[in-house]
């Protein structure tokens, strides 16, 4: 499993905005986060509950060592998904078959740190679960929530936030009054509170109740309409809805006429766009918003101009701190574009379009992934993983769409394997491979893809019978392309399984059809290291030098890391059994640090194993404690993988002989210090020391 150490700050998103009053609040926020461990904030939508939480939390975050986080559930609709966000979240990538529950609950055991679930009601029961969970298997963990509603659960703490203030104090604007202030003067460079316009703004945040969404909101109309005015418009739509009664409006009820009311100021096209973007899940770029909404009443050219109002208007927010995936609705807004997308009988027209630039962004990202663009699509594939997931979950519920969730699962192959989202991957895959029994292409690939990914896992007993069954239907269908994969990947799981004279025999099928076929990608290379490294183990040595150095030539002219990283494995290996520990090492500290990059667990762990060994090399200055050392480190990363290594007698050899040469040469206790400090270091303190002491040497 991988972890950031991101210090205090952990991972909460800097303000875009001000942060406006809520002293009284924000003090007893952070009495509740100093004495229990589950807080929640809760109050209707629109009250400020979020950003309230991100500044308690920032202000905390110096009482946690290993940071505080935010995980945004909003987009999560799936309950089954939610252990899977929040390994997200908190950067924890496991590739291990195991529940994600089990995996948060083992490696936040010996953690302090404070994880902010922001937006649980539509998830209460598996929040609470999840939550009640975690805080059993981890003493120093603090959890802090929001939600429309409690999660009933035993421990809870609860803070229920009102509105802001709407009236003043000793002559002080009320709070109400300067957030909206401070929201004009961000419309309408100059607006200040005077004499002139002070009761009519504090009447305006009377009338909106002080909600703070309905405050932005309102100042966002500045531009087109004086404070009088947004009044004046403000009350009739309450008299049209109370008839005449203010008393009777409820706040909920506030809010909702405020975001209509601007919905109903906006142009007619804008009010089109608002809808259509309620698809997306979370962020989004501006490319999938003119792919996805754009034609049919809005000319995609305009996407941009319309996009720009909506955010002066507060209907839209403008994510700074996100290079590609730029703007997000509010959960609030979005329901609202939601309902009137429905109402228009366009949604399901809208999420089929989503789909469609998802599954074209995973088929772009997997061409690119073969090229010297590798790191830049696994980071923006990152970006939209929660639209991808909103997209799978439209083709896997939607009749008729089964093909196409096998095609986008299978497609992601490049991102679950490369980017450390085997789980994830593997549910997926299995949903769409129970609905989808027909023998398509698209269940050809499947089905090589969870073979392949159920190997990396240590799941024989799953890879098997898929990779298996992938080669009978494309020797039944003549797909000579899916039995390339198929040989390939059977060759992955006799190389782990010591049936290596049969590895290298697959190995050579798949290579062969490769180049019958024309096939040329990250496979293939994958294809070349795996066969050269099982001619270094069977002892060839200059078959497995020759199959390496083609791999090199192939990477360098594409650009291609992340099997040239694998590739440096094969080749430090290769240099150890010729004696060249010196080159060895530079090549394995090499090839940590490229699998880093892509969070590729299983590359990074060989390599830590590999420098574990040569550590202990006594022609070349020996420090076996660090080589101990390295071997603790690699063996918590092998809890994240599945079963260290791969549970092979092959794979193995080495590692037992590291560990002999270490508990030769050290005492019992210098030996068990030494592995418990290394199985204490996260990932990210683990590729530091290893780059850190390569420089060094």
């Amino acid at each position: 499993m991988s972890e950031e150490s991101p210090g205090p700050g952990g991972q909460l998103p800097a303000e875009v905005t001000s942060f406006v009053g809520r002293e009284a609040e924000l003090a007893a926020l952070a009495r509740l986060l100093g004495t229990a461990r589950l807080v929640t904030v809760t109050g209707p939508g629109g009250v400020g509950k979020t950003r309230l939480a991100l500044r308690a939390a920032a202000g905390a975050a110096e009482d946690f060592p290993d940071g505080a986080h935010l995980v945004e559930l909003g987009h999560v609709q799936d309950p089954g998904m939610l252990g899977h966000a929040v390994q997200e979240a908190l950067r924890l990538t496991d590739s291990t078959a195991r529940p994600p529950v089990e995996v948060l609950t083992e490696q936040l055991a010996d953690r302090r740190l404070l994880v902010l679930l922001d937006g649980c009601e539509h998830l209460v029961d598996a929040c609470a679960a999840l939550v009640g969970a975690l805080l059993r298997a981890a003493p120093r963990l603090r959890v802090l929530v929001t939600s429309r509603e409690s999660l009933r659960t035993a421990g809870e703490h609860l803070l229920t936030l009102a509105p802001l203030a709407v009236d003043g104090v000793d002559g002080e604007p009320a709070e109400a009054v300067r957030l909206f202030a401070d929201r004009a003067a961000a419309v309408l460079p100059g607006f200040a509170l005077t004499p002139r316009n002070s009761a009519e703004v504090a009447l305006l945040c009377r009338r909106l109740d002080g909600i703070p969404l309905a405050v932005e909101l309102a100042a966002g109309r500045l531009r087109a309409l004086p404070v009088e005015q947004i009044v004046l418009r403000l009350d009739d739509r309450f008299r049209l809805l109370t008839g005449g009664e203010r008393g009777a409006l409820p706040r909920h009820q506030t809010l909702r006429t405020t975001i209509g009311w601007s919905h109903e100021l906006c142009d007619p096209q804008e009010r089109l766009l608002w809808a259509r973007l309620s698809v997306f899940a979370g962020s989004f770029d501006l490319e999938a918003a003119e792919y996805v909404c754009g034609g049919d009443g809005i000319d995609p050219e305009a996407v941009f101009d319309l996009l720009a109002g909506l955010v002066v208007k507060s209907v839209v927010l403008r994510e700074e701190d996100v290079r590609a995936a730029g703007y997000r609705l509010l959960d609030t807004v979005r329901e609202y574009g939601a309902q009137w997308l429905r109402a228009g009988g366009e949604e399901h027209r809208l999420r089929r379009r989503h789909r469609d630039w998802y599954l074209g962004l995973a088929v772009w990202g997997e061409a690119e992934w073969f090229g010297p663009r590798q790191v830049e699509t696994a980071e923006r594939t990152g970006q939209a993983h929660g639209n991808l997931r909103a997209a799978l979950e439209f083709s896997l519920g939607e009749p008729g769409e089964e093909q196409l969730a096998l095609l986008l699962a299978g497609t992601l192959w490049y991102y679950w394997v490369g980017s450390g989202h085997l789980g994830e991957g593997r549910h997926w895959l299995d949903r769409a491979l129970a609905l989808a029994p027909a023998p398509t292409e698209a269940r050809a690939k499947a089905l090589w893809v969870t073979g392949y990914m159920a190997t990396l896992q240590g799941d024989p007993g799953r890879a098997l019978p898929a990779l298996e069954e992938c080669r009978h239907q494309a020797l039944a269908t003549g797909d000579d392309r899916a039995l390339a994969y198929a040989l390939h990947r059977m060759g992955c799981a006799a190389l782990i399984g010591d049936q290596l004279p049969r590895a290298a025999e697959l190995f050579e099928d798949a290579l062969w059809h490769y180049e019958t076929i024309g096939e040329l990608n990250s496979n293939v290379l994958m294809a070349m290291f795996e066969l050269g490294l099982a001619a270094l183990l069977l002892g060839d040595e200059e078959r497995g030098e020759q199959w390496m150095s083609r791999l090199r030539e192939v990477c360098e002219e594409h650009g291609e890391q992340w099997a040239y990283a694998y590739g440096l494995y094969a080749m430090a290996y290769s240099q150890w059994l010729a004696g060249d520990v010196r080159q060895a090492r530079a090549h394995a500290v090499e090839c940590v640090r490229l699998n880093h990059l892509f969070r590729d667990l299983v590359g990074i762990v060989l390599g830590l194993e590999l420098l574990a060994l040569l550590e202990t090399e006594p022609e070349h200055a020996p420090d076996l404690a660090e080589a101990r050392l390295l071997q603790g480190a690699a063996h918590r990363i092998w809890q994240a993988v599945g079963i260290p290594l791969f549970g092979s007698t092959t794979f193995n050899t080495p590692h037992l002989e590291c560990e002999a040469r270490a508990r030769a040469g050290l005492t019992e206790r210098e030996f068990a210090e030494a592995f418990a400090t290394g199985a204490r270091l996260d990932l990210d303190a683990t590729v530091r020391r290893v780059l850190d002491c390569g420089a060094v040497r």
